[in-house]
């Protein structure tokens, strides 16, 4: 018995499962005591020591490449500098998005009481009337939404995604960020968004939550907050550690552009990569990553991958606070090589400064003292003068005055006078047009032209912001006619006509029901148009027109607020001039113009803009690109500058445009040396063959007149034709090219004169560095077409290769910004010129009757006696609207007897060619070094020689 029960438990003891089970207790019994060693005897002692050791991978920012001139002269460099930075170290829960809030909150206070600015490189922005607005559109809008609403593509919005405007985009971020208040502090269901923020304020907050957001929040990945921040901020920022979590001081470098408003538009500037420049330039670079700085424009963009560098890394330690305790792996980043443009620094400010001070010079020549003008049916572009009251409603429409101060407390006398002026206006207009809307259906040719304006600006906002749906408006309709085109009926009886035609999105109107009559859709789109219209601050400065015409504000007033705000600055002697009452508003305003205190780009007033390009002939080098206004890209770099942003969107000189690269006009009579080329290869005409011209050219259907008519030039050969810029010469030259067997065919003309303007590079790109619009290459009447007018359409840059190519007679170059490489230790990395595109064949005696036509053109200008030296051109003009001053070309080359360089200058709405032409003898004057610089560049007006309005 006893053996049998010392064999169970012998074979019981024995068994795997208890040898098993016994390992398993002795392992556990091991962990217990661990976890009691560590937590219970020694676990304050590592708490003490441990502090939460974090591992993180950062990574070592670049420093950029320095951009150049020719010459070695500095353009864009970079310095050191600091930055306010936010890290993800908030605790999950319904009380993070408040913490994070209060946080961003408390920064920017601190940013901005020293004069620092909160970054707002954001695709949403405020407008000149503090409505939020999309600032990209197109696919990039697209892709910004998408990612707003969590679409991996665009195809994947939604319709009612895809259609949101800013203002809801907005309201949507903010209900995901917990950004707004509560309406009802008991009722957590009235959230209202933005409640409790103004718009400035509610754009900042959302811009670094949503960065903080495309990071996904991962841990210790820095947002940027500010950049460039002065060290009164970095002290209290430090000073506040404690109570700002995740916030730091992070060195960094920011992005210098030395004289930029001369350069702004050549270079670009950089920013925060976007998600579609993430998706493009990691296709190349696997190595970029969402918080990278890139170029967004100009040489800054298209020479990214030679500018960015190398990145470096390292593995840092962290304690619970975010204090680095430890690093490692430490790998130095590698500078971004150095550009080298063909520009020449000196030559490109002058150029600028010359246009400047030429259109200042242009504007007082065209300024009249009176109120008003209107062009008469027999006058032409050229006689359009521009009434003094033009130029005080200038100032508030383009924001030279400061809008906003005149509400503010520290106004100064005249401004708070013009302020309640404003606001009877404001009220009485409201009162007038809310009448006119409900009761009264004046029709529109009934009204008077301020109502006219109020009324067309009212349908205008109805159309554009959706109400009438523009895509279901039937343009045939009687009713619609009778609006647009008759006048004949009032805006509210179109209104009511679109409601019943179901041309208007009831979606967008704040209806209390969806079943209601036409009446309550009226008077809700009445009070919704009296709402937007409030602060729409495009519609309030039209009243500041009509209360001048009124006599309700004085010019006299006027200049006083300019002297309130600060915007100019009198000397002493003028000043007491000013102040006795000796000097009136019309000579303050001259006076202002011609001392360049108030720009053309300021006034915004035709003209105000212009462009010019100079070219190496010999080797398809650009020496200057000008476009008149520029801009601050410092303010665009490092962190946008919202107001400043605002201020270029809204700026009606446009000065975000490139108008050497970007505008597009026709190219008037300077484009007669194509179709001399044209004929002449062609063998329609010969050198010495002659064409008379009898003031009208009468073998079309339609008549067509030499400028000159009702005079004539008589029998003119291809020089002579050149020499005088007739018409009917190349009408004919036109004419013969379109013939086939003594049948004209206008197609046929067409395709030669685009065969010949495609030698002349006039059918696509320059090849420069920077963004260009596409050329236009005529395709309507080829007799018309051959004077530069059809649909010819070409920008200065273009204009620049063609004049270059007939300076050298025949190279056609793809022209290039870029002179060479080199490494951050000056080590020549890579040459770079530009490329042959093609040669244009043509017999010596061809090219030297064109090219002595061109040089009996200058000949010609009496302007042009006094220069040393020798200077071939063509000048021309281009007719867009009746009721503006037509633009003003010139291009040319010199000396003629050894071409070194070309020019093409367009001044748009410039009304002649002569002042074109004149503006650039500037410019040959200071390439050349033949008058003193400081007499070229004299910082005031340069009054101009009347021209010969349409002998071009």
């Amino acid at each position: 018995m006893f053996s049998k029960i010392k064999e169970v438990v012998i074979n019981f003891i024995t068994s795997r499962l208890v040898i098993v089970a016994a390992l398993l207790i002795l392992a556990a019994s091991g962990l217990v005591y661990r976890l009691f060693y560590l937590q219970i005897i020694n676990g304050e002692r590592y708490l003490d020591t441990f502090q939460l050791k974090i591992m993180k991978e950062k990574s070592i920012a670049a420093t950029r490449g320095n951009i150049y001139d020719r010459n070695g002269k500095l353009l864009a460099y970079n310095e050191l500098s600091n930055s306010v930075t936010i890290e993800d170290v908030f605790e999950s829960g319904s009380g993070k998005n408040k913490a994070l809030n209060e946080t961003v909150e408390k920064v920017i206070d601190i940013v901005e009481k020293n004069g620092d600015v909160v970054d707002t490189d954001f695709n949403i922005s405020l407008n000149a009337s503090n409505d939020f607005e999309f600032a990209i559109e197109g696919n990039s809008l697209l892709r910004f939404l998408a990612d707003v609403y969590g679409r991996s593509s665009v195809n994947d919005l939604k319709y009612e995604e895809r259609t949101k405007t800013a203002q809801e985009v907005v309201d949507d971020l903010c209900e995901k960020f917990s950004i707004g208040g509560l309406s009802d502090p008991n009722n957590k269901k009235s959230f209202v968004p933005g409640l409790g923020y103004s718009k400035d304020r509610l754009l900042k907050v959302l811009t670094v939550r949503y960065k903080m957001s495309s990071n996904s929040y991962q841990k210790y990945l820095d947002t940027t907050i500010a950049t460039s921040v002065c060290e009164k901020t970095v002290a209290d920022i430090m000073e506040n550690s404690d109570t700002l979590e995740g916030i730091s001081i992070e060195e960094d470098t920011a992005r210098v552009y030395v004289d930029a408003p001369y350069f702004s538009q050549i270079i670009g500037y950089t920013g925060k990569i976007s998600d579609t420049e993430l998706e493009e330039l990691q296709k190349t670079n696997p190595n970029y990553r969402s918080n990278d700085t890139v170029g967004k424009s100009g040489i800054e963009q298209s020479m990214e991958s030679v500018l960015q560098g190398t990145k470096g890394s390292e593995t840092v330690y962290v304690d619970n606070t975010g204090k680095v305790i430890e690093t490692s792996s430490y790998i130095d980043s590698k500078a971004g090589n150095d550009v080298y443009l063909t520009i020449d620094k000196d030559l490109q400010e002058a150029c600028y400064n010359i246009i400047e001070q030429s259109l200042a010079g242009i504007l007082i020549s065209k300024i009249q003292n009176i109120k008003s003008f209107t062009l008469g049916e027999n006058q032409k572009a050229s006689d359009i003068i521009i009434p003094i009251y033009d130029v005080y409603f200038a100032l508030f429409d383009n924001h030279v005055i400061d809008l906003k101060h005149m509400a503010s407390d520290d106004a100064g006398d005249n401004e708070k006078a013009v302020q309640a002026r404003f606001l009877e206006k404001k009220e009485s207009v409201r009162n007038t047009l809310r009448t006119e809307l409900l009761e009264t259906h004046t029709p529109y040719e009934q009204l008077t032209r301020e109502n006219q304006v109020y009324m067309s600006y009212i349908a205008s906002k109805l159309y554009s912001n959706g109400i009438i749906k523009s895509d279901k408006v039937d343009k045939e309709d009687a009713t619609y006619i009778a609006w647009t085109k008759d006048e004949t009926i009032s805006l509210s009886e179109y209104i009511r006509y679109c409601i019943a035609s179901n041309w208007i999105d009831v979606s967008t109107l704040d209806l209390e029901s969806r079943y209601v009559d036409s009446d309550e859709i009226f008077n809700t789109i009445v009070d919704y148009v009296f709402k937007d219209l409030d602060e729409d601050d495009e519609f309030n400065k039209k009243f500041y027109k009509y209360m001048l015409a009124d006599d309700i504000i004085s010019g006299t007033t006027v200049c006083n607020m300019l002297l309130e705000q600060g915007a100019v600055e009198l000397s002493e002697e003028e000043h007491s001039l000013w102040i006795s009452g000796a000097e009136s508003a019309y000579t303050f305003m001259i006076n202002r113009i011609s001392n360049l205190d108030i720009t053309p780009a300021q006034l915004a007033l035709d003209p105000c803009t212009g462009s010019m390009v100079i070219t190496d002939v010999n080797n398809g080098d650009v020496l200057a690109l000008v476009s008149y206004p520029g801009y601050d890209n410092n303010k665009m770099a490092n962190g946008v500058d919202a107001a400043y942003y605002a201020k270029l969107r809204s700026d009606q000189s446009a000065p975000l445009l490139n108008y050497a690269t970007m505008q597009r006009t026709a190219p008037g009579s300077t484009y007669k040396m194509v179709s001399s080329t044209a004929g002449l290869l062609e063998g329609v005409i010969d050198p010495s063959e002659t064409i008379t011209c009898t003031g009208v050219f009468d073998k079309l259907d339609q008549a067509a007149h030499c400028w000159i008519y009702p005079s004539a030039h008589g029998s003119l050969n291809v020089t002579g034709g050149i020499r005088n810029s007739c018409n009917a010469f190349f009408f004919e030259v036109g004419y013969r090219l379109g013939l086939v067997n003594g049948t004209y065919y206008p197609d046929t003309g067409l395709k030669k004169l685009a065969k010949y303007a495609d030698m002349y590079g006039l059918s696509e790109t320059t090849g420069i560095e920077i963004t260009e619009s596409e050329p236009i290459v005529s395709d309507m009447d080829a007799v018309r077409s051959a004077i530069g007018q059809g649909t010819n359409s070409y920008t200065t840059i273009g204009l620049a290769r063609y004049v270059t190519a007939v300076a050298n007679s025949g190279t056609c170059y793809n022209l290039t910004l870029v002179k060479k490489t080199s490494d951050s230790d000056g080590n020549l990395l890579e040459e770079n010129g530009a490329t042959v595109r093609n040669h244009i064949d043509m017999d010596t005696s061809y090219w030297n009757a064109i090219h002595q036509g061109m040089r009996q053109v200058v000949e010609d200008k009496s302007y042009y006696d006094d220069v040393a030296v020798h200077v071939a051109g063509k000048t021309g003009t281009a007719e867009e609207s009746k009721k503006r001053a037509n633009h003003a070309l010139f291009v040319c080359y010199a000396p003629y007897e050894s071409p070194q360089i070309a020019i093409a200058t367009r001044i748009a709405f410039g009304y002649t060619s002569s002042y074109a032409a004149q503006i650039t003898k500037e410019a040959i004057q200071y390439y050349f070094g033949l008058s003193e610089n400081d007499e070229i560049v004299s910082g005031t007006a340069n009054e101009l020689q009347g021209g010969e309005a349409n002998a071009d």
